[in-house]
């Protein structure tokens, strides 16, 4: 089998040749910079100095190119849009380096300058001229946004505030998508996931706008968490709006490259604390899951996709809610939040869904064990859930800039015996 057989094997629940393997097709499934570029260093792929691509800079994910790729037996590659969270697109890389001395390219409006204390603003669309969008703290790893939250009147609250970022795809998106995929598609034998579209209802790191100069509507997180209980009729129209939109993407992508990507990154709102629910099954089901089916529906009745899902934490009693809602795929399999044990979830779950991820804890296992600890749980995770197929090997959530590269290597090393 090559990659996208050894992947669409499993995502129809059947036993491939060997282990499926994604680092680095979703948003979720990617690495740091800083160990990208420890890793080139590492196998000897590239000279001392030389910059790595940050292809996602809110995360500040790093691109992992075919040579590595091949050495870590990977077998998916991403399809996404031009631009980015902070809104300014992915060109014109210029130089710049991390505050751990890690080299990097970085996109022309990633217009960055330390602060006194050492931390680092970003900006909506690269502009200055507005109040920063997020922060890199000092010796941070990533960017978190900013509360940029304007003062709002009730009665004068417009859903529309709120989608603003939520666009039909441009001409110049879909070249470039049609493009990415036809290159990967035609040139490669990686399996595809598309991030096409935003159909993340209540998606959280959309929900401050960090795209957006002046974000207006209810931007707050903490506001928006309680307008799901309080203003549910304001957040199902906000949802209507986005799903509307959604699925003319979708539909407009589709006819472009047809069923060339085997999944479409649908869903990134997280629903699940470490060790409990963010909402009740019956909030799901009245607020998120109408529109979680639409879009689902969508896809399973026009295209040969499968539906993917990420959700972080406790998520184990809204499992059999995503299914029913269409979804084919979560991720990211989150092993140490409660209820989530391994064991459950596939002879429970298994049949019905694909586990894309769980393959070995990344808050305490791979960020503070030791190589053996790390050895031992992926070897545990791969026995638990490859059997059978429906699993998809990938770490829980994207590997930190802060992890240990003896322990990122102890996981490389292991899943080679399985390939």
């Amino acid at each position: 089998m090559n990659s996208r057989e050894r992947i669409t094997c499993a995502l129809n629940h059947k036993s491939p040749d060997r282990l499926p393997v994604d680092f680095g097709g979703t948003s979720t499934s990617g690495i740091h910079v800083s160990i990208v570029y420890k890793l080139r260093q590492h196998f000897g792929l590239d000279i001392k100095g030389t910059p790595v691509k940050v292809i996602e800079p809110y995360q500040m994910l790093g691109e992992i190119k075919d040579d590595l790729k091949n050495l870590m037996g990977i077998d998916v590659a991403s399809i996404g849009v031009p631009g980015t969270f902070f809104g300014f697109n992915k060109e014109n890389w210029k130089e710049w380096d991390l505050w751990d001395g890690t080299p990097l390219l970085v996109p022309e409006k990633f217009n960055t300058d330390a602060n006194s204390d050492g931390s680092y603003y970003q900006y909506a669309e690269g502009d200055k001229n507005y109040s920063p969008a997020a922060i890199m703290p000092r010796n941070g790893y990533f960017f978190d946004s900013l509360n940029r939250q304007k003062p709002f009147i009730e009665e004068d609250l417009n859903p529309y505030a709120n989608t603003e970022e939520y666009k039909p795809l441009s001409d110049s998106d879909l070249f470039y998508i049609s493009n990415e995929v036809n290159k990967k598609y035609n040139n490669t034998s990686y399996a595809l996931v598309g991030s096409i579209a935003s159909s993340g209802f209540g998606d959280i790191a959309f929900v401050p706008g960090p795209m957006l100069k002046e974000p207006r509507g209810i931007r707050d997180v903490t506001e928006w968490y309680i307008s799901t209980l309080t203003r549910k009729d304001y957040i199902k129209k906000v949802f209507d709006i986005q799903c509307k939109i959604a699925i003319e993407n979708y539909e407009r992508v589709h006819n472009l490259i047809d069923d060339k990507i085997v999944a479409a990154f649908t869903s990134a709102t997280d629903f699940g604390t470490q060790d409990r629910l963010f909402i009740s099954a019956d909030t799901y089901r009245q607020l998120y899951k109408s529109f979680h089916k639409k879009v689902n529906n969508w896809i399973h009745e026009n295209t040969g996709w499968k539906s993917f899902i990420h959700t972080c934490g406790a998520i184990y009693q809204l499992i059999p809610e995503f299914i029913d809602a269409g979804f084919d795929i979560i991720n990211p399999v989150q092993i140490s939040a409660q209820g989530m044990d391994p064991v459950k979830l596939k002879k429970n779950y298994g049949r019905n869904i694909t586990f894309w991820g769980g393959g070995v804890d990344t808050q305490k296992t791979l960020a503070l064990g030791s190589p053996k600890d790390v050895r031992e749980e992926v070897k545990k995770m791969i026995e638990i859930f490859n059997e059978g197929g429906g699993f998809v090997f990938s770490t829980v959530h994207n590997i930190q800039g802060n992890v240990p590269i003896e322990n990122v290597l102890a996981v490389i090393e292991t899943i080679r015996k399985y390939r």
